[in-house]
């Protein structure tokens, strides 16, 4: 037998608990043979010495949104400005620099291009937060852009702003215009819009512009898992795909399948169709209408590389928007007065119950997407009483974000098995924001990591990017550290992690979370050979978010290497030598 890949001299953090640390590694046809004394008198087509470098298991990201970030990487970036006057600055440079253009990536359909002063300007990363709380004024975002629709996506994605002639195509400008159920559109004392579009009337906009075809589709992808695989992320799970306000083209799916097919896809994907696509199937069997996709396709369907995970859906907003379902008001702070503000479901949780049921008993495991904790508490109630009638599914239920959870929620979400996604990216950026609208009476139940694992609930890392800086590194140092950019620590201290727990999140944790821990998340002899090289050991660095991805593989295959052109090689042409051995030192693989 010859290996195709033998890395050595290399400080090996497995995540095996039956073998927690090597130093040589061997892979053959994409999967991992054994360590150390298991490889002796095997020969190599490759062989790597690591110079004393730390191979950890490959970073799964378990909540992202792949395709918004590749497009975002070729539209304006707002995320930087810091008060309402670089915005604006930011938005007459870009309008000067081409007052026609249809918005790079965003022209997806004819209506793109059909405002009056041509295409749609389109932006992200804003946060009123880097604004001392204020939003944009429309009358000044109408004199910058003219008759140019305006869409400018907030960073969390449940809010967005716009411009009047946006709404106008939308035919969303009178001040007797219904809000969309689960929506609103913000208006000033006098009706009018101001341009503040809350959750699902994002979509009112969205819909004049998608869907995005299906090669803007494709280049997106393959931008951002170029991006992931210098960050050492091996895997991720795309959170909402094919309709509602968080999908971009009803055959989304089809941009996936043609990025693997033609070596776009550099990190592998578990993708979640949003609960708005499924559609009426019978033959089921449960006595109950039941909701699916064609041919009865349900979570799981795929390969290793592409996969179909839980279906997607909304139950409530955003702690950053103020439109999560809590169950005590938010905190007024500012010009603001919060009174009587609890936030809103995105639908009547009865009609959520039934769309989720419908879907479950079809074989669809449910990613329900809940951040305050009133909104947990109606997830914990479906979700434990469809497992009670139909079992459990192939890949476990989720609770995406589970932002705040009141303490007795702990031991209920660990009964029913189900898995959730807090995002320690968010302290640094949000922290301070989310602080000032929870009050420090209940803060200590936002964001959980220590008392989730303490509680034996399976706790995945992830980052809601581009909601949030999506470097895994930073996560782990975040979920280590729990800092705000004020300098505090974001809510309650005892819920900071271990360096070793923060890899797991990413790792053994994440794994868990998306159904995959037989084929990933630790280093383990039959497991796929999908690993990431750093400068130094995270569990003894000083500052995790210090160290470098020098090398990421996925399959034994090099999708990153610190000291390869940008164009490097991809999956589908798998990186050779034609020298026996190739040495990979500290900094420079």
């Amino acid at each position: 037998m010859k290996l195709d890949l033998l890395l050595r001299n290399a400080d090996i953090i497995t995540m095996d608990a039956d073998r927690p640390r090597a130093t040589a590694l061997g892979v053959w046809q994409g999967r991992i043979v054994g360590f150390d004394g298991d490889l002796d008198g095997l020969a190599a087509s490759e062989v790597r010495d690591l110079d004393g470098a730390t191979v950890t298991p490959g970073f799964i990201d378990a909540h992202c949104h792949t395709a918004w970030f590749g497009l975002g990487l070729a539209e304006l970036d707002v995320s930087g400005a810091r008060g309402l006057d670089q915005l604006y600055a930011l938005l007459e440079a870009e309008t000067a620099v081409d007052p026609g253009a249809a918005g790079s990536a965003a022209a997806g359909s004819a209506a793109a291009g059909s405002g009056e002063g041509g295409g749609w300007l389109m932006a992200n990363g804003f946060s009123q937060h880097h604004h001392g709380g204020a939003f944009p004024d429309i009358a000044v975002l109408d004199r910058i852009t003219g008759g140019r629709p305006l869409f400018i996506r907030h960073n969390s994605g449940h809010m967005a702003v716009v411009n009047n002639a946006a709404l106008r195509l939308a035919g969303a400008q009178s001040p007797s215009f219904p809000d969309p159920d689960g929506g609103v559109i913000v208006r000033d004392a006098g009706g009018r819009p101001t341009g503040l579009l809350q959750e699902t009337a994002q979509q009112l906009i969205q819909e004049l512009i998608l869907p995005y075809s299906l090669d803007a589709l494709e280049d997106a992808l393959d931008r951002a898992t170029r991006h992931y695989a210098s960050e050492g992320i091996t895997s991720f799970t795309e959170a909402g795909i094919g309709g509602g306000w968080i999908g971009h083209s009803p055959i989304e799916l089809s941009a996936y399948q043609r990025a693997l097919a033609n070596g776009r896809l550099h990190a592998r994907a578990q993708v979640m169709p949003v609960l708005d696509i499924l559609h009426g199937l019978d033959g089921f069997g449960t006595g109950l209408d039941t909701v699916g996709l064609d041919l009865g396709m349900a979570s799981g369907f795929g390969n290793d590389f592409l996969a179909l995970g839980p279906a997607k859906v909304f139950l409530d907003g955003s702690l950053l928007g103020e439109t999560a379902a809590v169950t005590e008001d938010f905190c007024s702070h500012g010009q603001r007065d919060n009174t009587g503000n609890r936030g809103y479901f995105q639908a009547d949780p009865d009609q959520l119950r039934d769309r989720i049921e419908a879907a479950y008993a079809a074989g669809w495991a449910i990613a329900a997407h809940a951040i305050g904790d009133r909104a947990v508490d109606l997830a914990i109630g479906i979700l434990a009483d469809c497992t009670a009638k139909y079992g459990r599914r192939a890949l476990p239920n989720r609770i995406e974000h589970a932002s705040m959870v009141r303490p007795e929620q702990l031991a209920a979400l660990a009964a029913a098995g189900i898995a959730v996604t807090p995002q320690a990216s968010f302290f640094r950026d949000g922290g301070d924001g989310m602080t000032e609208s929870l009050g420090t009476a209940r803060l200590g139940w936002a964001y959980r990591a220590a008392t989730f694992l303490a509680a034996g609930v399976t706790l995945a890392g992830s980052s809601d990017r581009p909601v949030a800086d999506g470097s895994v590194l930073k996560g782990m140092q975040a979920f280590v550290d729990r800092r705000m950019a004020s300098g505090g620590v974001f809510g309650n201290p005892d819920e900071r992690l271990t360096p070793f727990q923060a890899l797991a999140a990413y790792t053994t944790g994440a794994a868990a979370a998306a159904g995959t821990s037989h084929i990933k998340g630790a280093l383990t002899p039959g497991k796929l050979a999908d690993f990431t090289i750093l400068s130094g050991s995270p569990l003894t660095t000083v500052n995790i978010a210090d160290l470098r991805v020098l090398a990421t593989a996925v399959g034994g295959s090099f999708t990153y290497q610190a000291d390869a052109p940008p164009a490097g090689p991809t999956l589908q042409q798998p990186l050779t030598t034609t020298a026996p051995i190739t040495t990979v030192h500290r900094g420079t693989p």
